[in-house]
């Protein structure tokens, strides 16, 4: 019996072994989860709130782990631990912890809903979550939003933007690009680098639908060697080529669509540091990159920002951010690489 289920071990990890993930944040071992409820009960019922054990316990377990924290806390009390949590925390750092007690999934569809609802659009939150998360990571994403708000994500992102922007996010939202395949095609390589190219830089104006579906469809290594291929064809990169063509929502979205394609983790520690270095540094986003990434490639991410900054992600979080906000962004960071 322990033969078979090392193999089903093996054979799970050998499928997941195309779609490698570097979470900072792991599962606690030596996990106690009545434990752990009854040191958040204390904690919060300490005058004047005991922060830091809240900190030690929630960024230090995975969402399924802090599922079963809340479980326990509720037979324990009697009470909601989520609202709990609400009426003893404030700010930014209740933010992040309210944030940590929903799945991933849960977390950027909750995050594209409030950038969707009410006066204008946030485009720039929509855009960095509809561009950047993979196929599965939608399709996950998709399935929540609907459990969670009885709408339709489709429908929200048609009814609150327009034109060629619309249809590229709505695209993406549709979710029909193709797996990776172990056979390389360089004949269709070779097609969609040319009509890309005779799609935008070589006319006067571009045919955003052909840009559009070649990169909603295409798997992800596909399009890495088509855009290799594209410059053998354009003056331009396709990044260049992008800022060339196209102009606003449009612009930004694909550019975040090919940055990702290209290194989608040298994506987020860019969007990292231009919001810690902003004025009035762009908590929500530095929040929503940590918190959603932290356990998909939150390592990795900060792996590239070492490289690209030259300062661990760490350091700059020390320098840009402070007190019980800075200490849940470093737990949940993980130690310096």
């Amino acid at each position: 019996m322990a033969m078979v289920s090392e193999f089903l071990g093996q054979l799970s990890l050998n499928a997941s072994a195309n779609k490698p993930k570097y979470p900072s944040l792991v599962p606690a071992l030596d996990f106690d989860p009545d434990r752990d409820a009854a040191r958040i009960e204390t904690a919060i019922k300490t005058k004047g709130v005991d922060e830091q054990t809240i900190i030690d316990v929630l960024t230090k377990r995975t969402y399924s782990q802090r599922r079963e924290i809340a479980f326990s806390y509720e037979r324990r009390t009697k009470k909601d631990m989520i609202s709990a949590l609400k009426g003893a925390l404030s700010g930014s750092l209740e933010t992040v912890i309210l944030g940590l007690m929903k799945s991933t999934a849960q977390y950027d569809a909750t995050e594209i809903r409030g950038s969707i609802k009410g006066l204008g659009t946030d485009e720039e939150t929509l855009i960095e979550i509809l561009c950047s998360r993979s196929k599965d990571e939608l399709v996950e994403i998709k399935k929540v939003y609907e459990d969670l708000f009885k709408k339709e994500l489709e429908k929200d992102v048609a009814g609150d933007t327009s034109g060629n922007f619309a249809k590229l996010l709505l695209a993406l939202v549709q979710t029909k690009r193709a797996e990776p395949s172990a056979v390389v095609d360089y004949e269709k390589i070779d097609d969609d680098a040319r009509a890309l190219y005779d799609a935008g830089v070589k006319i006067k104006g571009t045919d955003v639908a052909t840009w559009i579906s070649i990169m909603s469809e295409r798997s992800v290594p596909h399009l890495q060697k088509v855009f290799q291929k594209y410059k053998s064809y354009s003056p331009y990169d396709m990044q260049e080529s992008i800022v060339k063509e196209v102009k606003g929502d449009l612009q930004r979205s694909f550019l975040v669509l090919v940055q990702c394609f290209e290194n989608k983790q040298l994506f987020f520690a860019k969007r990292l540091n231009e919001a810690m270095k902003s004025k009035g540094a762009k908590e929500k986003i530095v929040t929503r990159i940590i918190v959603s990434r932290c356990e998909v490639d939150l390592k990795k991410i900060a792996s590239e920002y070492k490289n690209a900054f030259g300062q661990t992600l760490q350091q700059a979080i020390t320098e840009h951010t402070k007190g019980d906000y800075q200490k849940a962004l470093l737990s949940l960071c993980g130690p310096e690489q």
